[in-house]
């Protein structure tokens, strides 16, 4: 009893673990870049930051979401390279609208992330400076 038992656990784990090589095997060039650049961010001892991932897995993928098809929503408040808030705030209030998850997505009008459809929250345009900063995006 004990010895069928053996045999069936062992033929069990065998099935997994091809089931697992043949599963990883489906995507290996994505994998083995995730996988690249996670060592390369543990190694240099920073946390992966959102935007980075979202950039790298656009490249990886050949795909990006700078256009939302569906709603025609232009990508006019994703901010890429040194990001201007005090232009961004156009009406001059002193406010603009940050996603909390994509910092460099940011507006002077109330809406939503045209990357991950969060709603923006509204802070002053030093607090947005901040989050940027905070998260490795150049401020002028």
């Amino acid at each position: 009893m004990k010895t069928t038992i053996k045999i069936t656990l062992t033929a069990l784990m065998a099935v997994f673990f091809i089931a697992s090589g043949s599963i990883a095997q489906n995507h290996p060039d994505s994998t083995k870049a995730h996988q690249h650049m996670m060592k390369k961010d543990m190694k240099n001892n920073k946390m992966m930051d959102h935007g980075k991932m979202k950039k790298n897995h656009e490249g990886m993928m050949g795909h990006s979401n700078k256009m939302d098809a569906k709603k025609g929503m232009a990508n006019n408040m994703v901010h890429e390279g040194i990001i201007d808030v005090q232009a961004i705030d156009q009406n001059k209030d002193g406010k603009v609208y940050q996603d909390m998850m994509d910092w460099n997505v940011i507006s002077d009008k109330p809406g939503k992330c045209p990357n991950c459809g969060m709603k923006l929250k509204e802070v002053s345009i030093d607090q947005a400076k901040q989050n940027l900063k905070k998260h490795g995006y150049k401020i002028r």
